[in-house]
């Protein structure tokens, strides 16, 4: 059956309510000691806001791309070693930016980043499509990932087959040269025709056997489908039309049709195998102007619904996604496509959805003329989403941008927002219980560090496993047993880690002096569990 949301007007209001944080959690570690007693005067049950207390639960993540070596690997013909080494370097970057996700692409080009017997080797990893490249790059960028509580994303293009229109330069057992009739050349490239029922059932088994064999906390598509128009030229698939559109007037409503289908039935497929992998699709920003229908946005640009059949707006309000991630690729202010403009279309297309919405930011254009120009640009957008609150998060394109054009601008964005580690948004829809609260004892303190062992709770019969854990850090008497709304402020946030595969981590959070620490319990839901028993390691030295 298909994977239908449960409408999420209440769930998000009592995530909101969660969020609300007290006067004193607002500036939490070094509150003045009049705080408390305004804290006093609460009224029981609701935890105060703060204009100043960022979000607990936000997506931070940045794409890694694999298609002409944009970001992994960085170029064809590196050893193995040479590949593990770039991209711990881009997850440690990751982490550095105090991000929380990567979302890798991992099958660009109808190829695969793993020994799939559905497809050959990617040439992006040899520079020879079906060159083995001597290890498995999706198992160890999945393991390094979670090493870092990373999530991994798995970033699938469905049908795009080559970046050339020749199918003899495809590696020579190529499902597209097996099967020719699934394939069309267009505009100087290579698709799988999405009309065609067996080549989208193809591609849809292709993808699901990295979900069935990885440990994938997401499965991820860009904005291709349909492959971009060029001018005056048609898409190839008229024969295809006369052979499987039987019920369609339109080959345009065909089309979209197609790639609905193709939507509704991975999101099943995902679901149905892994319930906690959550599925997202990345559309281009525009869904339909105003202009042409008066629930599109105020903006005039490119129409995804019109000129490449993506019906994005139908994809939330079916339900079929747990996120959708528009590329708001523009500038505040820009007057065919205003990012302000947009941000505040899609958070009304996903209100009452329950799928949650980030935000796709263009880093790659940091440096441009105009509003680019501004190193600033990135930070003023999250600004603004911070007005937003159906907004869950963002993702950056892509990873050596982060590095290169818009480290400055990345500096920025982390000291004005990412200072402090967040946790995933939660999908409130999946209910079920949070995991017990975790044991947290024999704290001890080496090189400026205090390390705390952490494993399951005790009485965890019955609740789900512990897959990470959140580690708060507080100054004198606060404690979170005795006022919850301690913990929803995510600055008391020390560290965050993925548990192995017992449900244990050793925490290392760097010493800030004499706190006392508490440690909650996440499951692969992000469901968070009660606080621990405090954890004081020794005093130091003095």
């Amino acid at each position: 059956m298909a994977h239908h949301r449960r409408p999420a007007s209440t769930t998000r209001a009592a995530v909101a309510c969660t969020a609300l944080t007290t006067a004193l959690t607002a500036s939490l570690v070094h509150a003045p000691p009049a705080a408390a007693a305004e804290d006093s005067r609460r009224a029981p049950g609701v935890c105060e806001t703060s204009a100043q207390t960022p979000p607990k639960r936000q997506m931070r993540g940045e794409w890694i791309a694999g298609v002409h070596n944009i970001d992994w690997p960085s170029r064809q013909g590196m050893t193995a070693q040479e590949q593990r080494d770039e991209l711990t370097g881009l997850y440690d970057q990751a982490r550095a930016h105090g991000l929380n996700a990567v979302f890798v692409q991992i099958r660009p080009t109808a190829d695969a980043f793993w020994p799939s017997p559905h497809e050959p080797w990617s040439r992006w990893l040899t520079g020879e499509q079906g060159g083995d490249p001597g290890y498995d790059p999706l198992e160890f960028a999945v393991e390094q990932a979670h090493a870092r509580n990373l999530e991994f994303h798995g970033w699938f293009n469905p049908y795009r087959v080559a970046l050339h229109d020749d199918p003899g330069r495809l590696a020579a057992d190529h499902p597209a040269r097996r099967n020719p009739d699934w394939v069309f050349e267009y505009g100087g490239r290579l698709y799988y025709d999405p009309g065609v029922p067996e080549a989208r059932a193809f591609v849809i088994e292709a993808m699901m056997h990295a979900v069935d064999n990885y440990d994938l906390d997401g499965v991820h598509f860009d904005d291709y489908f349909y492959p971009y128009p060029v001018s005056g030229v048609p898409v190839p698939d008229q024969d295809t039309f006369a052979e499987h559109g039987g019920g369609f007037e339109d080959i345009a409503d065909w089309r979209r049709r197609n790639v609905d289908l193709l939507v509704e039935g991975m999101s099943r497929a995902v679901h149905e195998a892994k319930p906690h992998v959550r599925f997202g699709v990345s559309p281009f920003g525009i869904w339909r102007n105003s202009g042409s229908d008066p629930e599109g946005s105020a903006t005039r640009g490119f129409e995804s619904y019109d000129r490449i059949y993506a019906d994005s707006r139908r994809w939330v309000r079916q339900g079929w996604l747990d996120y959708v991630n528009p590329q708001v690729y523009w500038e505040i202010g820009l007057d065919v496509a205003d990012y302000a403009e947009l941000v505040g279309w899609w958070e009304r297309v996903t209100a009452g959805t329950g799928t949650h919405l980030y935000i796709g930011q263009a880093a790659y254009k940091v440096g441009n003329e105009g509003a680019w120009s501004d190193p600033g640009e990135l930070s003023a957008h999250l600004d603004l989403n911070r007005d937003h609150p159906g907004v869950d998060g963002d993702v950056f394109f892509s990873a050596t941008s982060l590095r290169t054009n818009a480290a400055e601008a990345m500096e920025i964005v982390v000291e004005e927002h990412y200072g402090h580690p967040a946790l995933m948004p939660l999908d409130e829809d999946l209910g079920g219980a949070a995991p017990a609260p975790p044991v947290a004892e024999g704290a001890a303190r080496a090189d400026g560090n205090v390390l705390i062992p952490v494993g399951p709770g005790k009485d965890a019969s019955g609740l789900p496993a512990p897959a990470s854990y959140a580690v708060y850090a507080f100054e004198g008497d606060l404690d979170p047993r005795e006022d919850p709304c301690l913990l929803e402020d995510p600055r008391s946030i020390a560290a965050t880690v993925r548990a192995d595969a017992y449900g244990r981590a050793a925490v290392t959070v760097p010493d800030s002096g004499e706190r006392t620490y508490y440690v909650t319990a996440l499951d692969r839901f992000h469901r968070e569990s009660a606080p621990s028993a405090p954890v004081r390691p020794p005093r130091a030295e003095s």
